[in-house]
């Protein structure tokens, strides 16, 4: 054998064994695991999940500083200055700060923190709200949410003791103006969660008309304005329909939004931000031992979630999202035009990226992790894609071919 070719083939061992080294844990179970979820990365068509994460460059950086051996706990206001030195605040508030704009916010009057999750999101908007309108009326809130909302608004009702009334939706997945009107109870004060992309349809409460039904009743004691924003909080601020997400334009109080979907940080996590107004007038729960105030749910918070945030303001910033954002409105048009020219019955709403249409077999659910429904209207079984980052015009190609082979 040549040398050469005893070089090639030494380094092409060297290569696949420090591969190897690389990518197992010494742990069976564990590797398995690991590889199905690599492998089902690349159809994982079902779900808001920004399956191109690019947060290879943070953990590097996380490791190399040492910083996976220290504890690092955001307890406390992160818009205040805190004497808590063992954390992210200061990252945390520039995060904030950051964001506010995006969503019709001065940075004179805002108020947020880096949350655990979407739900957590929405447990401060309810939360918030109530605490609000209580406060200001001294009376309990009735709370008002689209039956095709997420569902987490309902469990939190439930857990927060607050009475609950859902309002239909039409076929879409909107709520109807007309039947908010019929639910109101015009003599307690009003909190209402706008949907901002409902979790099967995609759909967008229009909160114009909402808003207009609440304000032609001016004896209402108070109203509170949350918007669930989960998925489409992240990539419509980079679109030219971005009004749609502005405080400013549609005069709601509160907003969550999820960090782990369009924004692709690999682990739960999202934003919460309202008014200075709002957070003013929750109940002020003194602790010395941080910064005064405990006016949030949460004690401790994730210390680490902020630093991601920051570092993709960093990374990816205004300008890569606007473009993530073009292309995720690009290929949901493709998606359904494709899906329209093999004479597949499906739907989408404006502005969303959430392509639903009738449930194929049970093979092509199973292999694109397809998220099912059921609404007789719609001929009765449903299953959705949800256009990602990772769901491109190459992948959507062989979508439509698995799809087509399904009508023969």
């Amino acid at each position: 054998m040549k040398t050469e070719s005893r070089l090639f083939l030494l380094q092409a061992f060297l290569v696949g064994a420090l591969t190897t080294f690389a990518q197992t844990s010494g742990f069976q179970k564990l590797d398995e695991w690991t590889e199905i979820w690599k492998t089902g990365q690349q159809t994982y068509f079902g779900y808001p999940a920004n399956q191109q994460s690019e947060m290879r460059d943070f953990y590097k950086w996380y490791l190399e500083a040492g910083l996976e051996s220290i504890n690092l706990n955001n307890a406390g206001d992160p818009m205040t200055d805190s004497p808590w030195n063992m954390s992210s605040q200061a990252f945390e508030r520039e995060v904030i700060e950051y964001f506010a704009p995006l969503y019709g916010f001065t940075r004179d009057n805002v108020w947020g923190i880096v949350t655990h999750s979407g739900t957590d999101g929405n447990n401060h908007g309810i939360y918030f709200g109530a605490e609000y309108l209580k406060n200001k009326t001294r009376m309990q809130p009735v709370l008002y949410v689209s039956d095709e909302a997420h569902y987490s608004n309902m469990r939190l009702a439930d857990l927060q003791n607050i009475e609950l009334r859902l309002v239909k939706s039409d076929a879409m997945g909107r709520m109807i103006p007309e039947e908010l009107e019929r639910a109101l109870d015009t003599s307690r004060p009003v909190l209402i969660v706008y949907a901002m992309g409902s979790t099967f349809k995609g759909a967008i409460d229009d909160m114009a008309a909402l808003n207009a039904v609440i304000d032609r009743h001016s004896e209402i004691p108070g109203v509170y304005r949350h918007v669930d924003a989960a998925l489409f909080g992240g990539y419509l601020p980079f679109t030219e329909h971005r009004q749609m997400v502005s405080h400013k334009a549609m005069h709601f109080e509160s907003i969550a939004i999820s960090g782990h979907k369009f924004f692709g940080i690999d682990s739960p996590s999202g934003l919460f931000l309202c008014t200075r107004d709002v957070y003013d007038s929750q109940d002020d729960f003194s602790v010395t031992y941080l910064n005064r105030n405990m006016r949030m749910i949460n004690c401790s918070r994730d210390a680490v979630q902020p630093l991601k945030f920051w570092w993709l303001i960093q990374k990816v910033g205004t300008e890569g999202w606007t473009e993530q954002a073009e292309r995720i409105m690009e290929c949901t048009a493709y998606l359904k035009r494709q899906l329209d020219a093999i004479g597949w019955p499906a739907w989408v709403n404006e502005y969303s990226n959430t392509v639903f249409f009738k449930r194929p077999s049970a093979d092509i659910v199973n292999t694109y992790n397809l998220a099912q429904g059921y609404d007789e209207r719609f001929g009765g079984n449903l299953a959705h894609v949800v256009v990602m980052q990772h769901v491109t015009k190459e992948r959507i190609d062989r979508f439509i071919v698995a799809m087509k082979d399904d009508l023969e």
